[in-house]
């Protein structure tokens, strides 16, 4: 899988050096972002000829999110294009999963998101009974609840909560601290963990890591993202999804439940409200929806 992606990317590389005499310069950069898509595949256990257009979505909104400027996002999106028009052209495919895609400007590129129905199914999917499953669904109600990163998640030490006041102290992206509320089922999960479940984890090693693994270390990002496609899978989710979407999902329904775009952007810690926004055509284009199932004239 990673070395049919790689190789595909590199005979179109060269394909445009052969057929269009671009620059150095130029096929530099295309390879550059077709080289962030393979590695974002790659993490999804995914191939350049099985991604959909999901996934390529997912793919964008991730680049959003680790602090790509929507001029960058834009040139990989044109990127893509020509690679998965070229792909098409020498028949490796024949429907092509960049139809519809276009710059975060247009509203059309949005990032895959779950239902409020969905989201609580997979918040419920854990045995509580076994401790690692425990602890796991206090992680998963944490993430609903502050939308934060997953790399934030793995993070927290047990100073940074604060139960009886309900916050969770967040450090993010440039070590920004951001201070986001917690819900009161994600605090009754949270302490459930806390008196059942992390000592028996810990194995008795002292370190101050408020989620850790079977081993008592602290878990790995790649580790986690497993176990929420594992319960995905055992309660039949099937969309295509990636570590932020559960991050999507909470901003999403806050602004669908009428958060304003500001207090929204505070949660995630977005230093740029243009980034922010792309929650906002998935809000809208929720309520579109909505309306015209339900709506006499819709």
């Amino acid at each position: 899988m990673q070395s049919e992606s790689k190789l595909l990317i590199e005979t179109f590389i060269d394909s445009l050096w052969l057929e269009k005499n671009l620059s150095q310069n130029t096929l530099s950069s295309y390879k550059t972002d077709l080289d962030k898509f393979k590695n974002f595949l790659e993490k999804n256990e995914k191939s350049v000829l099985v991604a959909d257009h999901f996934l390529i979505l997912s793919f964008l909104s991730h680049l959003l999110d680790k602090g790509f400027s929507s001029k960058t996002v834009s040139r990989n999106i044109s990127s893509l294009k020509s690679f998965y028009k070229y792909l098409i052209s020498v028949e490796h495919l024949k429907i092509n999963p960049m139809l519809n895609i276009d710059s975060p400007k247009s509203g059309l590129f949005l990032p895959t998101t779950l239902t409020v129905e969905e989201t609580q199914q997979i918040l419920d999917a854990p045995n509580e009974e076994r401790a690692i499953e425990l602890r796991d669904k206090a992680m998963l109600y944490t993430l609903y609840a502050t939308g934060m990163r997953i790399s934030e998640l793995i993070s927290l030490n047990l100073h940074n909560i604060n139960l009886t006041r309900g916050s969770v102290q967040v450090i993010g992206k440039g070590g920004k601290e951001r201070l986001i509320p917690l819900t009161d089922d994600s605090m009754k999960m949270i302490k459930k963990y806390l008196q059942d479940a992390r000592d028996k984890l810990a194995k008795g090693k002292d370190h101050n890591n408020i989620f850790v693994s079977t081993h008592g270390k602290q878990i790995s990002r790649h580790s986690f993202w497993h176990r929420i496609k594992a319960y995905m899978k055992r309660v039949n989710v099937s969309k295509e999804v990636h570590p932020h979407t559960l991050r999507h999902a909470f901003a999403t329904h806050m602004l669908n439940n009428g958060a304003d775009l500001r207090s929204v952007q505070l949660l995630l810690g977005h230093s740029d409200l243009a980034t922010t926004q792309i929650y906002t055509h998935v809000a809208q284009a929720e309520v579109q929806k909505l309306h015209k199932k339900h709506h006499p004239r819709g």
